[in-house]
């Protein structure tokens, strides 16, 4: 049986993720089988034990993750072509607090703070943004199958089997696309659900059936629903909510 590294054994069990891994590594807070490990690319057999050290679970327990209601115009991740990033939406003043408990508002929480997942500058909704690179890669590993729901306006006409197609039967980038799940809401919007996230990938999967996307909106992710989140206002992700 071949060794892998510690890093990427620990990412795959879903400790952290290999940059998180590396960290605490360096620090001395990850034993393997209770003995500790300090030295970056160390391997071990995938039946080892490999347990975080307390310091390591409270910095993961500190690390938040925040809803955002994105609007139009802004980008998920870095600026580009002038257009800012979501994140830059974050701040004491659009925090959505209607209950007295939630988390206040701490300028550190801003630090390390990445979008887990895309959404296009012309889409609306929920996006989510952590400091935990767990939930990161929960939503946005290749393997994850956690639903995210979406609620698309389009112009157009369907074709008879058109609607079949974006349920199951087309491709993008020379790849098959995985079931959706695809209704009709109204007359002119339809309900999708992906287990995947490739580029643009409800527009394209539109185009290939004659329909053209004017208004897209995620609602959902996996067990964590948009509900009443103002748009351009956010809120921390609550203790005991899970995606």
């Amino acid at each position: 049986m071949e060794k892998i590294r510690i890093s990427k054994l620990m990412a795959d069990r879903g400790l952290c993720s290999r940059r998180e891994a590396d960290s605490y590594i360096e620090r001395g807070w990850v034993r393997v089988d209770g003995v500790v490990v300090s030295q970056l690319g160390s391997k071990a057999y995938p039946h080892q034990k490999i347990t975080l050290d307390r310091q390591a679970q409270q910095r993961q327990t500190a690390r938040v993750t925040i809803l955002l209601n994105k609007p139009v115009g802004y980008v998920s991740g870095q600026a580009e072509s002038g257009y800012r990033p979501a994140a830059t939406l974050i701040s004491e003043r659009t925090q959505y607090r209607p209950e007295k408990s939630l988390i206040k508002f701490d300028r550190s929480h801003l630090r390390g703070l990445a979008p887990a997942g895309r959404l296009d500058i012309d889409s609306q909704g929920l996006l989510v943004l952590t400091q935990d690179g767990r939930i990161a890669r929960q939503l946005i590993d290749e393997h994850s199958d956690i639903e995210k729901e979406y609620l698309v306006r389009v112009e157009g006409k369907l074709g008879s089997n058109g609607l079949k197609l974006l349920n199951h039967g087309l491709s993008l980038d020379g790849q098959v696309l995985k079931p959706a799940e695809v209704s009709w809401q109204n007359e002119d919007q339809l309900r999708f659900i992906l287990q995947e996230g490739k580029k643009r990938q409800i527009r394209r999967m539109c185009e290939q059936v004659g329909l053209k996307v004017v208004g897209l909106k995620r609602v959902r992710m996996g067990r964590i629903v948009l509900g009443d989140l103002p748009q351009g206002q956010w809120r921390y992700l609550r203790e005991g909510e899970q995606f």
